[in-house]
């Protein structure tokens, strides 16, 4: 187990420096787990270069046995604690707008239907909180995707349940003063030239990639990691922004809010879980999480 937890690490970190300060060894050490493994299955795990540490197909095909294997045994763990507490503990993440959005309303439905679960909520991105499913330290997490795939590991995906909920067209978001403000709908050419706020890095990826696509080259003056933030620095005058429909809440004066022509950029947001979650903890926050997203979302697809 000790070798498939230190290819774990290698796999996450990318490489074996990394991978020894977050498990506490020397690189040597996490060299000689890998190599001892590697010898032991009789083919190559990792693919070494000046850009770090890959995984091989056959590092892949053991990286994931190693996640069942940690999954099996925190959900084994949690059957325990249930015997002797008559507890079920739950982990769920979240990223911030979706959990906003979508869980309180959910975990009300389900501590309604199970009040003796006791329920830990952590946030955090889906590149960060997808893998913990995998590895069974959280049930279900949050998560969402552009057009591209999940944001986990190449080989990873294939042990999470992906349960869609709701689409999430990205809008331009103007000060109301603006030349465009009263568009009823804006091709993103017609936006060369303009400065820029941003409220979160992939956000920025997407407008580049699009706006690539329209003929221009996007002047960013400004780069959040909060959509409110954002949209404070757009009603100050510094710039537009390009803002997830759901994270237009709360209203903020002075602001006007347009939709992209199509092709537009889209969250497809969703819930992640495994076949270990499949109880009726989790079938039941499902359903509620469902139904919050149909009930609130702005654009259900």
């Amino acid at each position: 187990m000790q070798r498939l937890r230190v290819l774990r690490a290698v796999a996450e970190h990318g490489s074996f420096n990394r991978a020894a300060a977050a498990l506490r060894l020397t690189p040597s050490a996490v060299s000689q787990h890998v190599a001892s493994l590697e010898r032991g299955l009789g083919a190559q795990v990792v693919t070494r270069s000046t850009r770090g540490v890959t995984l091989t197909q056959a590092g892949r095909i053991m990286v994931g046995a190693a996640e069942s294997v940690a999954a099996e045994l925190a959900h084994a763990q949690q059957r325990v604690d249930q015997l002797s507490t008559g507890r079920v503990q739950l982990t769920v993440a979240a990223f911030t707008s979706g959990g906003r959005l979508l869980l309180p309303g959910a975990l009300a439905r389900l501590m309604a239907a199970h009040p003796r679960t006791v329920v830990h909520v952590r946030e955090g991105e889906p590149e960060s909180t997808l893998p913990l499913v995998r590895q069974g330290s959280v049930d279900l997490a949050l998560g969402y995707h552009f057009d591209g795939p999940l944001p986990v590991g190449p080989g990873l995906v294939s042990g999470l349940d992906w349960t869609p909920l709701l689409e999430d067209p990205l809008r331009v978001v103007l000060p109301e003063g603006h030349r465009l403000a009263g568009s009823e709908a804006l091709d993103l050419s017609e936006l060369t030239g303009e400065p820029w706020v941003l409220g979160c890095l992939k956000t920025e990826a997407y407008l580049r990639r699009y706006a690539e696509r329209a003929g221009f080259v996007p002047e960013v003056r400004g780069t959040t990691t909060d959509y409110f933030f954002a949209r404070s620095l757009v009603a100050a005058g510094v710039g537009i922004s390009l803002i997830p429909s759901i994270a237009l809440t709360p209203h903020i004066p002075g602001l006007r809010t347009v939709p992209l022509k199509p092709p537009a950029p889209v969250r497809h947001i969703g819930a992640a879980t495994t076949g270990h979650s499949a109880r009726p903890h989790i079938t039941t926050l499902l359903t509620a999480l469902r139904e919050q997203a149909d009930r609130r979302g702005p654009d259900r697809g």
